[in-house]
């Protein structure tokens, strides 16, 4: 036996993944066949993993304003990270693992024993629901977690991050399509496969291009690990953004301390010069106090100009930096705008797709498709014998 794996990122619906609410197409009275694994409160899990390291945070910071009360809602306010994320994977379609059909249990049974070991497998993928469902038309297991990274240099020591959460489970990014998210799902796909073969089942690989999608939803699923990997290096540069801005504030911060500097060589009793006491000779004058008190402003004033240098060149180096930075990040937001504008575009014609199948049925438009990738093919290899040079 052969079947197919699919693995998709779910809307994180954990009111319906939980049948609090239920669907059209939920069939009630098989709702009792569904395995439920967890469901905690998000907001107790972030407590949990994240309250310590909110705490060390805060009370690191000098300006109230800079403090966080509140990490689930900065998070879910924010654009830099989802609260949390959704793998969806499924056995076969529901025409070969239908879950009215024979091989039913053995799909559920095969999920279950997967699950089982998805914890230990990704430490740093918090799970906090989990459902299995055999009330729909295929057996499927919903999965939602919090991605955390631990030891990190800016803002919480730990933090959500579901790049650096997967880089720390090994997974480092490459290509577009070699993403961190892309080579997690692949080998979570093949921990599932291992426990098909285990059952007797072979894991039927459709080939890179996904033929078993339509054009519309392969290119749609393009877009969007495209915007996925867009979103990922955004997060890259508005961390490196922030350290920037983190720094450069210090540096400004220089200004003050001039100034603080300033007031201290005004008033401070080291740095005056007195008056001379009764008696006191001008040579005895010059060697006790005006000589020591000119050494010591020297010796302030040399300090003053290696740090002034220091800090200039390091200040004009952070500046440049963080042009960059803001620039690519403008690049990066215009490019996931285009291409979630084309997402939706390739979602609309996905739907018209689909209604001209149910209208005219698959097999003539199976027909009507071969027929023209046919004509296609046979225009370019006109083409490039037209183009071609004899020799």
């Amino acid at each position: 036996m052969r079947r197919t794996i699919s693995a998709m990122v779910g809307k994180g619906s954990v009111n319906h993944n939980s049948r609090k609410f239920k669907a059209a197409n939920v069939d009630g009275e098989r709702t009792h066949l569904n395995i439920d694994y967890c469901n905690e409160p998000i907001r107790q899990v972030y407590r949990e993993l994240f309250d310590e390291a909110l705490q060390r945070y805060n009370d690191r910071q000098t300006r109230s304003d800079r403090c966080i009360s509140d990490y689930y809602e900065k998070i879910r306010s924010g654009k830099q990270e989802k609260p949390f994320h959704e793998l969806i994977l499924q056995i076969g379609d529901r025409d070969s693992m239908s879950a009215i059909g024979e091989h039913a249990a053995l799909a559920r049974d095969i999920l279950d024993e997967y699950f089982r070991g998805f914890q230990d497998r990704n430490p740093n993928l918090r799970v906090f629901s989990a459902h299995l469902h055999m009330d729909e038309a295929t057996p499927h297991i919903h999965i939602d977690f919090v991605p955390f990274t631990t030891g990190s240099k800016r803002g919480l020591d730990t933090r959500v991050s579901l790049k650096q959460a997967l880089a720390a489970q090994g997974f480092r990014g490459g290509s577009r399509h070699e993403s961190e998210w892309n080579q997690w799902v692949q080998s979570e796909k093949e921990q599932l496969a291992a426990v098909m073969e285990r059952h007797g089942i072979e894991w039927e690989h459709k080939g890179t291009h996904e033929k078993h999608l339509s054009v519309y939803d392969y290119e749609k699923k393009m877009r969007a690990a495209e915007v996925k990997e867009l979103e990922d290096r955004l997060e890259a540069d508005y961390d490196e953004a922030g350290e920037l801005e983190a720094r450069l504030s210090k540096l400004r911060d220089t200004d003050t301390k001039v100034t603080e500097l300033r007031s201290k060589l005004e008033t401070d009793p080291d740095f005056q010069l007195p008056e001379p006491q009764s008696l006191m000779s001008a040579k005895s004058y010059m060697t006790k106090l005006v000589r020591p008190l000119i050494d010591r402003l020297k010796n302030m004033l040399l300090k003053m100009i290696v740090r002034y240098m220091e800090l200039n060149g390091e200040y004009n180096m952070l500046s440049r930096k963080y042009t960059f930075a803001m620039r690519e990040k403008a690049a990066y937001g215009e490019r996931i705008d285009e291409l979630k504008t084309e997402n939706d575009m390739l979602k609309k014609e996905n739907r018209d797709y689909r209604l001209l199948r149910a209208v005219f049925g698959d097999e003539q438009i199976d027909r009507a498709v071969a027929h023209a990738r046919a004509m296609q093919e046979m225009q370019r290899t006109a083409h490039t014998a037209r183009t071609t040079p004899v020799r």
